[in-house]
């Protein structure tokens, strides 16, 4: 009788100048594996793979440096012949992809052929920073391992579940129709945390959350029972909380004056919104909340404030969404990784009735407040890439 080897799946997460990547084994009737996970950096300077094991020891590290700079293609072909080294006699299956805007339309995974390439990039105005890296893999491994199958996964398909009225736009009814209205974004993070929570707190996913998705790209969830009903970002990934490079919510107007004042054309107004703005754009120094939290300079207490006056004044009209609050997890970059972010957080909502203990979760645990608190407070890492590998299996 033939021996049936295990399979592998591999989650792909790119970004404007780096490709995460993480590597799952499955075998019949069990759990998914994490078998290895790293980073593809400074892709288009001087490129540089890390891969770790599932407990962080490092397993292969490659630099491309020379006269011969490394496509995108190029860098991808030499992830999947290391995958292949790594996985021996373990057959990958599929690869998962992280696409940030699924549009009306994909309101979950579905397997990549051409015509959803072409539909997904029709969507590119929606997301300019984000899409157009996250369909470039998809074409890459379609043309090196065209027998693959491939499977695309939404950061706009877990808010499917919002209210009417929490999408829609004060706009003339036609252009909803033409899909502008509000989608949000960060889903399979935030399904992540919907799904860790029923483990670790099983009565606050039944309950009222406000999940706090904090990194370079920022935003809130209103979670009620688990789903979706409320986020801070819209119909792009500009909108809510102020993001490293990103200004947030910003009022119209604004942008009509950039355009009929200071005369800016489009790309210019898009590249002060995307790139120019947020904590970078406020403190005039660093779009990383560690230089700003270790800087001196005013700017930089000043581009904090505001990154914490925003987080508390929307969780507090999230909450308001949700009918009250039942807990508040932290997540992502800054949310996992900042207590003096989740301290100046929580200080802002002590009027609520939240009361921090520990500024960081002890050993095997999530809860960062105090048995007083009328509110829990948790620090629940995420795990967008397994998400990925999850929904890669469920599709194929």
């Amino acid at each position: 009788m033939e021996e049936l080897l295990p399979n592998a799946v591999l989650a792909l997460n790119a970004g404007s100048s780096s490709l995460k990547f993480a590597l799952y084994e499955w075998d019949a009737g069990k759990e998914l594996e994490a078998l290895s996970e790293g980073e593809i950096e400074e892709i288009d300077t001087a490129p540089h793979l890390v891969a770790r094991n599932g407990e962080g020891a490092p397993l292969h590290e490659e630099l491309w440096s020379g006269d011969a700079p490394k496509t995108r293609a190029d860098l991808l072909d030499s992830l999947l012949h290391w995958t292949d080294r790594h996985l021996g006699n373990t057959r990958l299956i599929a690869v998962g992809h992280r696409v940030v805007h699924g549009g009306r339309d994909f309101t979950g995974p579905v397997l990549v052929t051409d015509d959803i390439v072409t539909a997904l990039e029709a969507l590119t105005p929606l997301a300019p920073l984000h899409q157009p890296h996250s369909l470039e893999p998809m074409r890459a491994i379609s043309r090196l391992r065209p027998d693959l199958p491939q499977i695309a996964c939404f950061d706009t398909a877990f808010h499917h579940t919002l209210p009417a009225v929490a999408t829609r736009f004060a706009l003339p009814r036609a252009y909803e129709e033409e899909g502008v209205r509000r989608y949000g974004f960060h889903g399979l993070s935030y399904e992540y945390i919907a799904r860790r929570l029923a483990i670790v707190a099983p009565h606050l996913a039944s309950g009222r959350v406000v999940a706090a998705h904090l990194g370079s790209g920022a935003s809130l969830c209103a979670l009620k029972e688990s789903r979706s009903v409320e986020t801070t970002m819209g119909f792009t990934a500009l909108d809510g909380l102020v993001m490293g490079t990103r200004c947030g919510t910003l009022d119209a107007g604004v942008v009509l004056y950039l355009l009929q004042q200071k005369h800016m054309s489009v790309q210019e107004v898009e590249h002060l919104l995307y790139e120019k703005s947020g904590l970078l754009g406020m403190s005039g120094l660093s779009s990383d909340m560690r230089t700003l939290l270790a800087s001196q300079d005013p700017r930089a207490k000043e581009a904090i404030e505001l990154f914490v006056f925003r987080i508390v004044r929307e969780i507090c009209a999230l909450a308001a969404s949700l009918g009250g609050l039942d807990g508040i997890v932290f997540t992502a970059g800054i949310g996992e990784h900042s207590p003096e972010i989740r301290i100046a957080v929580c200080q802002g909502l002590r009027w609520l009735g939240v009361a921090l203990g520990p500024t960081r979760p002890p050993p095997g645990t999530t809860l960062i407040s105090t048995p007083e608190s009328l509110i829990e407070v948790h620090v629940i890492p995420t795990d967008e890439e397994a998400m990925i590998a999850h929904h890669t299996l469920e599709t194929l």
